[in-house]
């Protein structure tokens, strides 16, 4: 079978489309044929070692551990391991790989059964591909971390991508009055998702304006932790769910303390796969309340390209790799550059 394969750290180029050997399903897999991936800002601080921490955190300390990368992917059960019980062959299945060794950049994958769940009937492959590392991230930040409730000012930075067009949506789910932050070329799409307010982050400073947020869910950007802090409300909840480096760093390390110190909490989101909250996910989909947002998609052999494109910070929600045809024309969804 096809399959990308990543041997050391560095940049895209460093990806290799190979032959490699198909896998066989153990006893609790399921072996898939993939008909679509997904590309997370996760692939990419996983070939890069991004931050160093990924390192000791069982990437692999020198080189990947894992040589096939891709996490998030769609398509049909082939042959399930004689312990499987949640799903035979023809099944269409959607999932995040991260917890499970990767390994969605390629025609195949064999997975443990908890890993997916089946794919909303009325959805394509490359949409449901684009959904699970990003909806529940999404869903984890809010309702776990930031303890979301309804009428709630919350506010979405970096809305317009992967994680943050399902915060959007799954906020609003939720009852919240979200407040939406992006660049001007993607207010009108953070508005059609379902933002009820947008700022515009290069005319405006949220933390400067005076407005205060029950939570702030950051999936991007650039400000310091003190500033978040500025723009909560009394017993407010910050969520440090991506961002630059020292947004990492800043969260994990000064978030604890500043939490101690005052009546607002400051943390990071650790994201964990789980299929509840994918099935949970699911239902969202299937009653039309998320969609997910696809910017552009990309071919098996051009998953450097793609990575490059979203390493670059600016594309507007999901890139999906394509690895079989389409199974029908694009989402009206489709949001392209």
């Amino acid at each position: 079978m096809k399959a990308i394969v990543c041997t050391k750290y560095g940049p895209p180029d460093v990806l290799q489309l190979k032959e490699v050997e198909k896998p066989v399903s153990k006893d609790n897999e399921v072996l898939i044929k993939v008909h679509a991936a997904s590309a997370n800002a996760y692939d990419w601080h996983m070939l890069r070692a991004d931050p160093f921490l990924v390192r000791l955190m069982g990437g692999g300390l020198l080189k990947p551990k894992n040589k096939i990368p891709g996490v998030d992917i769609a398509g049909r059960v082939e042959a399930v391991g004689r312990n499987v019980r949640q799903f035979q062959p023809g099944d269409e299945v959607f999932g995040d790989l991260s917890a499970c060794g990767n390994g969605g950049f390629a025609e195949y994958v064999s997975v443990p059964e908890n890993a997916v769940a089946l794919k909303p009937a009325r959805m394509t492959f490359e949409e449901a591909a684009a959904v699970p590392m990003a909806a529940v991230t999404a869903l984890q930040g809010l309702r776990d971390k930031g303890q979301i409730q309804p009428g709630q000012k919350v506010l979405i930075n970096g809305a317009s991508g992967g994680v943050g067009t399902f915060a959007v949506q799954i906020a609003k789910w939720f009852g919240a009055e979200v407040t939406g932050v992006c660049s001007t070329r993607n207010l009108d799409m953070a508005r059609s998702i379902g933002a009820d307010k947008v700022i515009d982050y290069t005319q405006e400073d949220f933390t400067q304006n005076g407005q205060r947020y029950d939570l702030i869910l950051a999936v991007n950007g650039y400000h310091p932790i003190s500033a978040y802090k500025r723009a909560l409300r009394p017993k407010g909840i910050y969520v440090m769910a991506g961002g630059s480096t020292a947004q990492i760093f800043q969260a994990l390390l000064l978030g604890p303390w500043m939490s101690k110190t005052g009546s607002k909490k400051m943390g990071a989101l650790s994201a964990k796969p789980n299929q509840k909250d994918l099935v949970f996910i699911k239902e969202l989909l299937e009653a039309g309340k998320v969609v997910p947002v696809i910017d552009r998609r990309y071919p098996l052999s051009e998953v450097a390209e793609a990575i490059r494109y979203l390493e670059e910070g600016h594309a507007r929600g999901k890139v999906v790799i394509t690895i079989l045809p389409p199974t029908k024309p694009p989402s009206p969804r489709d949001f392209r550059a």
